[in-house]
């Protein structure tokens, strides 16, 4: 399909308000096809253990999308696709991709459940607000962790201490500085090659294309292609596919579904977000795919829903369409707290049997710098030890569910934890409270059976 004969679908298709949008072409169509399809989580499941259960929820998808299409916000139009263009997308997912160059260059590839194939780790918070010292300092703190694969940042919001505006000159300068600072951080720790996930400090389309100029996108570099809640992009983002076009920059599809949101609870939600990955392959040339659920009241990952819908969503594409699918982690807590540790090593145990690659971590639910490179470690060592040691999903739900009890309390009280600044030193190394909560959490791991 020509990408601009699947734009024109923005401008030539049905108009519908909104509202009309949300209950007409999401709500209930996700109501119905959850009562054709059967499909129902069991009460406190974190994983799917079924194949059979995991093409249901795939079928259910493709059905979904069918029926509902896309909504272009910019134009107030309903993109449509047939059934057999849905699935000639699927079948075209790649089932591998080589991010970053040279030396740096790594292959993600689309894992399996209870695959002994490591996940791959992509380090960072994407969107999380920050100042450019916060910033630097973060981002060196996981580029230089040798269980990192690729890296990403959070957001700048100021630059020179002006602050940045949508749709104004100081986007543009932002994203530069931002690629500057990868550029020189990268450099630093050795990596220079790593790929990265970048352009995260542009909110509008403009950024986007700034990061094409000299000194800007490298080689095997991601930039993100979002989709709006429910099944709703905009022109921006198509620009954003447009600009990659020609070009060696991969294309990252993110849809965030909300769990207790317009698609429902946890199943309703793990159908959208398969629809959402499809169409995400159709608009937006996805090379290869972030899950993000969000919890409608926690929004953390690590809600026992969230884990659940990551799960099923692996399987689901593991099953049907194999392809690169990376799951965030976005926990409550932030760092400093032990909290933080186990919704981790909870999230990255269950992304990584249930056949997915590690994202992460965007500490107290990404809204806050209260980050580090110390849980991004963990989170790879605990993907990467599981994978090696081949831990089943039968293995795997004890020491989850044991995790989620244990950090359970900090979603209704929160648990934002504490700046950069407190849990690292001057030199760039986690101070000793921290790191001593690290081999705590190791232990435990240790303990319940996972061979770090």
């Amino acid at each position: 399909m020509h990408f601009l004969d699947i734009v024109n679908r923005g401008y030539t298709g049905k108009t519908v308000s909104k509202d009309d949008w949300d209950m007409n072409h999401v709500v209930m169509p996700i109501i119905e096809v959850l009562e054709d399809f059967e499909l129902e989580r069991e009460d406190g499941a974190v994983l799917l253990h079924d194949e059979e259960e995991a093409r249901l929820y795939f079928e259910a998808a493709v059905e979904l999308l069918l029926r509902s299409g896309v909504y272009n916000q910019s134009t107030g139009k309903v993109m449509e696709f047939t059934r057999e263009e849905i699935l000639e997308a699927a079948r075209n997912m790649k089932p591998e991709v080589t991010v970053g160059n040279g030396a740096d260059a790594y292959t993600f590839v689309a894992r399996v459940p209870d695959d002994p194939r490591l996940p791959g780790v992509v380090a960072g918070n994407p969107g999380c607000p920050m100042t450019e010292e916060t910033f630097y300092r973060t981002v060196l703190s996981w580029a230089k962790e040798p269980v990192v694969d690729m890296v990403t940042c959070g957001s700048l919001v100021e630059v020179d201490g002006f602050p940045v505006v949508r749709d104004s000159p100081s986007e543009v300068l932002a994203l530069r500085r931002e690629m500057k600072y990868l550029n020189e951080i990268c450099a630093k720790v050795g990596r220079p090659g790593i790929g990265r996930l970048a352009a995260e400090s542009s909110v509008s389309e403009i950024g986007d294309l700034a990061a094409m100029a000299p000194g800007g996108f490298q080689p095997g570099d991601a930039h993100l292609v979002s989709f709006n809640n429910e099944l709703m992009i905009s022109n921006d983002n198509l620009i954003r596919v447009a600009n990659a076009i020609g070009t060696p920059v991969l294309n990252a599809s993110l849809a965030c579904v909300m769990v207790g949101g317009l698609a429902g609870r946890a199943e309703g939600a793990a159908v959208c977000m398969i629809a959402s990955l499809l169409a995400s392959s159709l608009i937006g040339r996805a090379d290869y795919h972030l899950c993000h659920p969000i919890h409608i009241n926690y929004i953390a990952t690590s809600t026992p829903e969230c884990i659940w819908l990551s799960s099923v969503v692996c399987q689901a594409f593991a099953a049907c369409a194999p392809a690169v699918i990376i799951c965030d982690i976005y926990p409550k807590s932030g760092a400093g707290t032990i909290e933080l540790l186990r919704e981790v090593a909870a999230n990255a145990l269950a992304i990584t049997v249930s056949g997915g690659n590690l994202e992460g971590v965007g500490s107290c639910d990404g809204m806050k710098p209260h980050c580090s490179g110390l849980e991004a470690r963990l989170m790879g060592e605990v993907g990467k030890a599981a994978a090696a040691q081949g831990m089943t999903r039968a293995e795997a739900e004890p020491i989850i569910l044991r995790l989620v009890d244990e950090y359970k309390h900090v979603f209704a009280k929160g648990n934002e934890g504490l700046p950069f600044e407190e849990v690292y030193d001057e030199d760039g190394n986690p101070r000793d409270f921290w790191l001593a909560m690290y081999e705590e959490v190791r232990a435990e791991l240790a303990d319940l059976g996972l061979k770090l």
